[in-house]
């Protein structure tokens, strides 16, 4: 496979790219962590999944939004009317739109902690969650959102892939959240746009037998994109991050955007390649 990745100036990349096997097939910087944004979101579907196919939680428990987790930007809970809704709604609004206020409502019942330990069961030892989402990160606050290598991030996608997360039941419960995503902006936009899939309803398309899934993550100086895609019986599962210091001054950072989304797509064209 070809990474070679354009020239954005000042971007750090980690991908990774993994056969159906989850052995590597390219990868540039794959042990470089870095920031995810909300990449890491994952976990805590990951834990929740876990939690329902364990009947530790149940799907249909109501969470209920209230002002302390209240944050904007990303999502549709924050825009709707209703303040309570089915925890298993509440993670699929999760996976299809990132959704910040949803978040926040499935931590508090989930817990960081439990996300924590997880991650670590799965082996992740440099990609974690590591808080809530805020509007504003005070002093106090961890720095970031989340955190991760493509490394391990690829490997997670190809365990979810395989079955061999956490269970059959709970992978496939994160595979269902996945498929929804909306945001076909990075690597997803090759396999929308040259694979003939739908890019709101990618989980199957033209009566081929065609799986997608992934999860986004967008932030200043991030964009971050992990998922899998299979075709029959044959798997490909990625990571790609990219990060750079969107400080005033430093670059014309619309500029470096596009430059990072023309590099995911490439990425998108190669993992099509080898399908």
């Amino acid at each position: 496979m070809d990474l070679e990745l354009p020239d954005a100036g000042g971007v750090t990349w980690s991908v990774c790219v993994r056969d159906g096997a989850g052995m590597p097939l390219a990868s540039v910087g794959p042990d470089l962590a870095l920031r995810t944004a909300s990449v890491g979101k994952v976990l805590l579907l990951v834990e929740t999944a876990r939690l329902i196919a364990a009947g530790e939680v149940s799907p249909d428990e109501p969470l209920t939004r209230s002002v302390d987790l209240w944050v904007g930007d990303s999502g549709l809970w924050h825009t709707l009317s209703v303040e309570t809704l089915p925890l298993i709604d509440v993670a699929a609004l999760v996976g299809a739109v990132s959704d910040n206020l949803a978040t926040n409502v499935l931590l508090r019942r989930v817990g960081l902690a439990e996300v924590a330990a997880r991650a670590t069961a799965l082996g992740l030892r440099a990609t974690a969650l590591h808080d809530r989402v805020r509007d504003v990160r005070g002093t106090d606050h961890p720095p970031t959102l989340s955190t991760g290598t493509a490394s391990e991030l690829s490997q997670l996608m190809s365990l979810l892939a395989s079955d061999a997360a956490v269970g059959p039941d709970a992978d496939r419960l994160v595979r269902q959240w996945l498929s929804a995503n909306v945001d076909q902006s990075m690597v997803g936009s090759a396999l929308v746009e040259q694979g003939g899939l739908d890019p709101i309803a990618h989980h199957s398309s033209l009566d081929l037998p065609t799986r997608f899934w992934n999860k986004t993550g967008t932030d200043a100086g991030v964009r971050a994109d992990v998922g899998a895609v299979s075709v029959g019986e044959h798997t490909v599962s990625w990571a790609a991050i990219a990060n750079w210091d969107p400080s005033p001054g430093t670059t014309l950072d619309h500029l470096t955007v596009w430059a990072v989304l023309r590099g995911m797509r490439h990425i998108g064209e190669q993992v099509l390649g080898v399908l």
